[in-house]
């Protein structure tokens, strides 16, 4: 009953007329870039954080919120209409999708996609209301020693299970940490790393954001831009579905609602694990399996609906814990950070306005997003005919002023320019970008919360395995780093064993 009061109080905040409007740009803005490929809300999100640290807290989250449930939204268009995902939670979707729009159905598969988007984005939304107060009624138990070792959970299932391989992931994750050293010390007051400069002394955490995920990105992907692109499926008027179509989406709306959101809440679970297990879900599920991968209906109205319901888990630990599970919710854990709020058990007592005015507008996001995809799908497919060159033209130079309208300081447009350069590397060599933003945010609470449980046991190390939460949470974390490489081996010895 609590939750259900405090979330009356977040609509309160959430429809006076200004966060409606906010909202109506954040969910307009998400399904935009949802739409253009090679895009996505964490690019955005970055490009946005100098462009709004002036705003109010609580209309900034209410923008970023509606920006990352709409681009998700936005993305099926995409996947359905030229086979390229705008994300990669809506990869599943290009298999089916594609060949109803090849089949003369993209209506009823954009409007499948868009009603599941709704009805998962509503289920998830409820959920995270309810849980999120039992999950914070749990953290509030952690001390020093436990949360280091949740962050070590973190930054191991970051770097393992959101690159190509575990090792590059980590090394991205040291880069993030170095990072993260740079600036005043939080325990001493010492400045660490700065080589006498006074630009470094607050950090560098915005600008390499926006060089990483705007910067570094836009040359990326322009770099690989090619003139021949897929064949765009002409689209005409607004997405419809028969009885039919409906009676054969409902069920898979509702059961890639429930997939979707607890595995969005996991260290790195993300939004392409949901999506596969909800269309092979579906295909043993349905009575004509045979249609699955040549246009079946159920194979876009599941993964939708887990891409979506699984965005809501992954704000859960995000505000109860602190802790980003997918490069989105990192730049939103640094969008915290640069208000001078700590997400985490606090955050509902402290923020209380904050928290629930911005789970209240994903609610009245979602229902925005519907109204807007379901009439619009047309006019939004028109956005694919914009060209590549003028759409990562205009990133660069969006995050240049951005960057530069903060402080005005041509030393940042100097660190932008170089962590966009080393975003371009890293992504040319395969290392994911998602870690370096974790370390460099987690990497100081991490050290300030190791010193803590340090000075509290006086010196005694073993204070991490003694506690029962702090030890269980350490061997979850070795054994996310050390699981995957093992099985691999041993599925590699039963083949030679077999050969």
């Amino acid at each position: 009953m609590d939750a259900l009061a405090s979330l009356a109080q977040g609509f309160s905040i959430a429809l006076t007329p200004m966060n409606l409007l906010w909202s109506l740009v954040g969910v307009t803005m998400g399904t935009m870039i949802g739409i253009l490929p090679g895009i996505g809300p964490a690019l955005t999100i970055a490009l946005l954080l100098p462009v709004t640290h002036k705003l109010d807290p609580t209309a900034a989250f209410v923008i970023f919120g509606g920006l990352y449930y709409g681009a998700m939204y936005g993305s099926s268009t995409t996947s359905i209409l030229i086979k390229t995902p705008g994300e990669t939670g809506s990869i599943v979707t290009t298999i089916d999708g594609h060949e109803m729009a090849r089949r003369g159905r993209a209506p009823a598969a954009l409007a499948t996609a868009a009603i599941g988007s709704f009805v998962a984005g509503t289920v998830g939304t409820l959920a995270l209301a309810l849980l999120a107060p039992e999950v914070v009624k749990l953290a509030l138990l952690f001390g020093p020693a436990e949360y280091f070792a949740l962050m070590c959970v973190a930054f191991v299932a970051v770097s393992s299970l959101l690159g190509a391989s575990a090792l590059r992931g980590l090394i991205s994750l040291f880069i993030g940490l170095s990072l993260g050293l740079v600036g005043i010390d939080q325990q001493t007051g010492a400045a660490r790393f700065t080589f006498g400069s006074m630009d470094l002394l607050d950090g560098i955490s915005i600008v390499v954001v926006v060089g990483l995920f705007a910067v570094g990105e836009a040359l990326f992907h322009a770099s690989n831009t090619r003139d021949e692109g897929e064949a765009i499926v002409p689209l005409q008027g607004p997405a419809r579905m028969t009885g039919e179509e409906w009676r054969r989406s409902w069920k898979p709306w509702l059961r890639g609602s429930i997939i979707g959101f607890p595995l969005g809440a996991l260290p790195a679970g993300g939004t392409e694990l949901p999506t596969f297990i909800s269309y092979q879900l579906e295909k043993k599920l349905s009575d004509r399996p045979e249609e699955f991968g040549r246009g079946a209906i159920e194979g876009v109205a599941g993964p939708e609906a887990a891409n979506n319901s699984a965005v809501a888990g992954v704000l859960v630990p995000l505000l109860t814990l602190g802790l980003p599970t997918s490069a989105t919710a990192a730049i939103m854990l640094t969008a915290f950070h640069q208000y001078g709020i700590q997400p985490g058990p606090l955050l509902f007592s402290q923020n209380a306005g904050l928290v629930w005015g911005l789970i209240a507008s994903l609610f009245i996001g979602n229902a925005m997003l519907l109204v807007l995809n379901l009439p619009l799908a047309g006019l939004w497919a028109r956005l694919l005919y914009i060209p590549q060159p003028w759409l990562y033209g205009g990133i660069m130079v969006f995050a240049v002023l951005g960057v530069y309208g903060v402080n005005r300081s041509p030393f940042e447009l100097g660190v932008l320019g170089a962590v966009g350069l080393l975003g371009l590397t890293m992504s040319r060599l395969g290392f994911p970008v998602a870690p370096v933003i974790v370390g460099m945010i987690l990497g100081p609470m991490a050290e300030v919360q190791f010193r803590r449980a340090v000075q509290i046991s006086q010196g005694d190390l073993s204070v991490f395995l003694t506690r029962p939460i702090a030890a269980s949470l350490l061997a979850v974390a070795v054994a996310v780093l050390l699981g995957p490489p093992l099985m691999d081996a041993i599925k590699a010895r039963r083949r030679v064993a077999r050969g």
